[in-house]
């Protein structure tokens, strides 16, 4: 007991030195303001580090499930979705709530419950309600995860693709030889449908040379054709015909661009990655700090012969399908200008504009994407 009773003797206290006292409130001011200061500083390395966790653990997560899956194909619809069901076998019908802590600016507007999706979409009458998800250059069916959730709470069915060599499909994209390769995941999907069956087709960057190609082999099995911030060709046309306009006025894609070359230095690329440093400028300027960091441990190169491969399109095929256009108006990858270029040489239906939308809408907007998306499909034929 003799070295326990040491160890809590009492030991002699300093005589502290008088307090100079502020007037009034202001020591107590100056006291909470530094401890506020430092709770701040706590709480911000402690969000952007969760924000990385969430990111890193959706990816993932994603992965393993398609690991799973086996497939190349990813296939959202109602009965095979990610949400749960109750004991009683029916399912959730509510939407999963962001764990963004950013703050929310003008261009992400918080909105109200009934802003959210249309709560009285009418689904009779139209054509198909079956959408088919087409990702861009580098992306994958990945980028699409809000865009699922939204369209399928709303009643539509949803497919999402991986493109050869892109997202969880295992080929190397360094040995894509052309066109018909890359798109061969979208074009056997389309195949495979039942007869009669119609999908609604929505492309993004490079994904819209993807559906033009899909457009010219199956005219029948596509009800519309949606275009976001996509490459939207004339026949003739390949999508670096289309990239090659704005050479000298996009700075930043040209020094976001890293050439790989899968054959050697003494080859032609045959792909190209993006510097992780300059994705969130290039691709990502409106969108949510967790969605940057899923995109930049998800996004993999993009194969360069299918950018350099022109398209065979005709007015009996190509010409035949119903196609739409939404601009990105604050879009660094592939400017307005550049977008309307493309409408103006080969005018569709319907243009829409979507305000403070970055390259990836799916991310910075994905509310009003959907309206979009959900109100074209019930465009009626004019015919």
């Amino acid at each position: 007991m003799g070295n326990l009773c040491t160890c809590f003797a009492a030991k002699p206290v300093k005589k502290r030195k008088p307090t100079k006292r502020l007037a009034g409130n202001q020591q107590t001011t100056v006291n909470s303001s530094n401890r506020w200061s430092r709770i701040r500083s706590t709480r911000k390395d402690s969000t952007d580090s969760l924000i990385q966790e969430q990111a890193l653990a959706a990816a993932i997560l994603f992965r393993q499930h398609q690991q799973q899956n086996g497939s190349g194909t990813l296939l959202f619809d109602r009965s095979t979705s990610l949400r749960y069901q109750n004991s009683n076998g029916s399912k959730k019908t509510q939407l999963p709530r962001s764990s963004s802590s950013r703050a929310r600016s003008l261009t992400d507007p918080l909105l109200q419950p009934h802003q959210l999706v249309n709560q009285d979409i009418k689904l009779d009458g139209i054509e198909t309600t079956h959408f088919v998800l087409v990702h861009g250059g580098g992306f994958g069916a990945w980028c699409w995860y809000k865009t699922i959730a939204l369209l399928e709470e709303s009643g539509y069915r949803v497919s999402a693709i991986d493109l050869t060599g892109s997202g969880i499909h295992s080929f190397d994209t360094n040995g894509i030889a052309n066109l018909s390769q890359y798109v061969k995941p979208l074009t056997n999907f389309l195949e495979n449908l039942a007869d009669e069956e119609k999908v609604i087709l929505v492309g993004h960057d490079f994904g819209g040379a993807c559906l033009s190609y899909a457009m010219e082999l199956f005219p029948t099995k596509i009800s519309k054709a949606i275009f976001i911030a996509a490459a939207m060709l004339t026949h003739g046309q390949s999508a670096i015909d289309i990239f090659s306009q704005q050479e000298g006025s996009n700075d930043l894609m040209r020094q976001a661009q890293i050439f790989l070359y899968g054959k050697g230095s003494g080859h032609s690329p045959t792909a190209i990655d993006l510097d992780k440093a300059l994705i969130r400028d290039l691709l990502f300027n409106q969108s949510p700090a967790k969605d940057v960091a899923l995109a930049s441990v998800s996004m993999r190169p993009i194969p360069f012969a299918p950018v350099l491969e022109k398209l065979c399109l005709s007015d009996t095929k190509y010409g035949t399908v119903r196609r739409f256009y939404i601009e990105t108006l604050e879009d660094n990858a592939i400017p307005l200008t550049l977008q309307e270029s493309m409408i103006n040489a080969s005018p569709p239906e319907k243009v829409f504009r979507l305000k403070g939308a970055d390259h990836s809408p799916f991310f910075s907007k994905p509310q009003a994407l959907h309206k979009l998306l959900v109100e074209i499909s019930g465009i009626p034929s004019t015919n």
